[in-house]
């Protein structure tokens, strides 16, 4: 037992070389990839594939996103020490680490109640401080408005209005949009009140965002 934390360290290095080969550039977001234990937030028969640039099952129709997909979300929401991000869809707890990783106040909205439950105790073992709500995210957390920043982890049928409605001018919100097979990253740019900057990026893959201004229950 005592060789896991070795074995993790260079499985996290070879990650990290893997996701450069890939073209994600932002060294902080490289940084945070290689400090965060992704073993953490899968279930211990999965910890040998924890740090394969593959989405892994993490309960409830759920997943922990790939890799790849992560940092690519991470690098477009271009986050800053002591900004305030929220996050829709907090799953395993792993994108919420690694935005605190980065020196973000991060506030997170999870619907499962078991993923919720278990990605609250991971990050607190873990020392990770981050706001935590069951609900529907796609009407936001209007209560900590506004957001410097948003990130969904999970494919949306549109660009929710109460997300942009919920961030900072300068503000950035990244979400997957598109139908149930896959999806395009969107970056929408809040340049001031009214005035917003679209984005759109190469195809993604992602589980359904469920709620009102979601997709559908299909009882997960």
């Amino acid at each position: 037992m005592h060789r896991q934390p070795l074995k993790f360290k260079q499985r996290r290095q070879n990650l990290v070389d893997k996701l450069r080969e890939k073209g994600i550039k932002n060294d902080r977001v490289l940084d945070a990839f290689n400090h965060i234990p992704r073993h953490k937030f899968v279930d211990t028969a999965l910890e040998d594939r924890a740090y394969q640039d593959s989405a892994l099952p993490i309960g409830r129709g759920q997943t922990i996103s790939q890799p790849y997909t992560v940092a690519r979300q991470t690098e477009l929401l271009e986050v800053f020490p002591g900004e305030k991000v929220l996050e829709i869809g907090t799953g395993s707890g792993y994108q919420s680490a690694i935005l605190c990783a980065m020196g973000a106040k991060v506030y997170s909205v999870e619907r499962h109640k078991k993923l919720y439950e278990k990605a609250r105790d991971t990050l607190r073992e873990l020392g990770y401080s981050v706001e935590m709500k069951l609900g529907d995210g796609t009407l936001g957390w209007s209560a900590y408005a506004p957001y410097d920043a948003i990130v969904v982890t999970a494919g949306a049928p549109v660009v929710p209005d109460d997300l942009v409605d919920q961030l900072n001018v300068n503000g950035r919100l990244v979400v997957p949009v598109g139908d149930a097979k896959k999806q395009e990253m969107v970056r929408v740019l809040k340049l001031r009140e009214n005035e917003f900057e679209e984005e759109r990026y190469r195809d993604f893959k992602f589980v359904p965002l469920v709620g009102e201004k979601g997709w559908k229950d299909e009882g997960n």
